[in-house]
C-alpha cells in the first residue's frame, strides 16, 4: 500500500513535456516517430511525463488513419487534423497552443532531428533557459542549398531586431511562459522561429548533426523554402521597405544630377549630345523593373496587414482525438 502511494506521489510530481510533431503525408513515419520519442522517455527521461501532439496538415495519404490507431492505443497521443493545408508555420503554432506541458519540444516527423537530443534541451531548460535551439552543424543537402540556407540565416539575423540563432532550425524547446504568450498573440502570417526568439528572455542553443531522412520525401522544395524566407524577412524586418525608399531617393538624386549635367552641357556650353535610343530604352526598362520590384515588396506587407485585420483563425480544425472538448 505504501509503495503504491509512493509511486503515485512520484507520478504527480513529474513535469509534463509536450512533444509537437507537425505532419503532412507521413504515414510511414508516424509510428516510428512516436516509438522513438516514447523510448527516450521510458529509458532516459523517466522522471518526466510526456504527451505527443500530432498536427496533421490535411495529409493526402493515410497519415490520419495511422495517427488514429496510435491515439487509440495511447492516451497521451493527441491529434488534430486541419480542414486543408495551412502551411508549416501555422501547423507548428497550433501545436504549441495546444500543449499542456511545462515545456514543449518541436520535432519533425521524419526524425532527421534525433529525440536523443531531448536530454540536452531539458538540461539547458532546467538551468533556467526559456528557449533552447538546436543549431544544425551538418545536414544532408546539396552544396548550393546549404549555401543559400547559410546566407539567409545570416542575412535575416543581421536585419532582424529579434535574437535569431544563426543556423538554428525549428528543432527547439520552449518554456511554458512562452507557450502562454503564443496563445495570446494573433499573427495571420506567423514565422514561428522568429516569433519564439522575439519572446525569449534567456535563449541558448547547442550544435548537432542532422540525420538523413529514411522514409518519404522532403516537404520543402526550393519554391516553398523561398516562400518561408519571404515570410521570415517580412515578419521580422522593415528593411525591404527602407530599401525601397532609399533606392527611390537615390534614383531621384542621380536623375536630378544628370538633368543638371545635360542642362549645363546643352544650354550653357552648347554641346551637341548624340541621340541615344538604346540608352533611353534601357533606362526606361530599368525604371519599370525597379518600380515593379518595390511595388511587389510593398504589396507583400500590405497583404499581411490585410490578413491581420481580418482576424480570421489561423487554422480550421476538422478532427480532434484525445484533446477533450476542443473547438473545431
Amino acid at each position: 500500500m505504501e509503495q503504491n502511494i509512493h509511486k503515485q506521489k512520484q507520478s504527480i510530481s513529474k513535469k509534463l513535456i509536450s512533444i509537437i510533431i507537425p505532419c503532412y503525408n507521413e504515414e510511414k513515419n508516424v509510428h516510428r516517430a512516436f516509438a522513438e520519442v516514447k523510448n527516450i522517455f521510458d529509458t532516459k527521461l523517466t522522471h518526466y511525463d510526456f504527451e505527443v501532439i500530432f498536427t496533421d496538415n490535411h495529409s493526402e495519404d493515410n497519415t490520419f488513419i495511422e495517427l488514429s490507431k496510435l491515439a487509440k492505443q495511447y492516451s497521451n497521443v493527441k491529434v488534430v487534423r486541419f480542414s486543408r493545408n495551412f502551411g508549416f508555420n501555422k501547423s507548428v503554432l497550433t501545436g504549441y497552443r495546444l500543449a499542456s506541458g511545462e515545456a514543449a519540444i518541436q520535432i519533425d516527423c521524419d526524425l532527421q532531428d534525433s529525440p536523443d537530443h531531448f536530454l540536452f534541451f531539458i538540461q539547458d531548460w532546467e538551468q533556467g533557459h526559456d528557449v533552447v535551439v538546436g543549431i544544425r552543424e551538418k545536414r544532408e543537402e546539396s552544396v548550393w542549398i546549404l549555401a543559400l540556407r547559410k546566407t539567409f540565416y545570416r542575412f535575416i539575423a543581421m536585419i532582424s531586431d529579434d535574437n535569431l540563432m544563426i543556423d538554428g532550425g525549428d528543432f527547439r524547446l520552449i518554456d511554458k511562459s512562452i507557450l502562454e504568450q503564443l496563445r495570446q498573440l494573433h499573427d495571420a502570417t506567423p514565422y514561428v522561429r522568429g516569433l519564439v526568439s522575439k519572446l525569449a528572455k534567456n535563449q541558448t542553443g547547442f550544435t548537432y548533426e542532422r540525420q538523413k531522412r529514411q522514409f518519404g520525401k522532403s516537404k520543402f522544395p526550393v519554391l516553398r523554402l523561398m516562400s518561408l524566407a519571404v515570410d521570415g524577412i517580412t515578419s521580422h524586418s522593415t528593411l525591404p521597405l527602407r530599401l525601397a525608399s532609399f533606392t527611390g531617393v537615390t534614383i531621384a538624386i542621380v536623375t536630378l544630377l544628370l538633368a543638371m549635367l545635360y542642362f549645363i552641357g546643352k544650354i550653357i556650353l552648347g554641346m551637341d549630345w548624340p541621340s541615344g535610343f538604346t540608352t533611353q530604352i534601357i533606362l526606361q526598362l530599368l525604371d519599370v523593373s525597379i518600380n515593379a520590384i518595390f511595388l511587389g515588396i510593398i504589396g507583400e506587407y500590405l497583404g499581411r496587414i490585410h490578413q491581420q485585420l481580418k482576424q480570421h483563425p489561423i487554422v480550421v480544425i476538422k478532427d480532434v482525438i484525445n484533446l477533450g472538448e476542443l473547438k473545431k
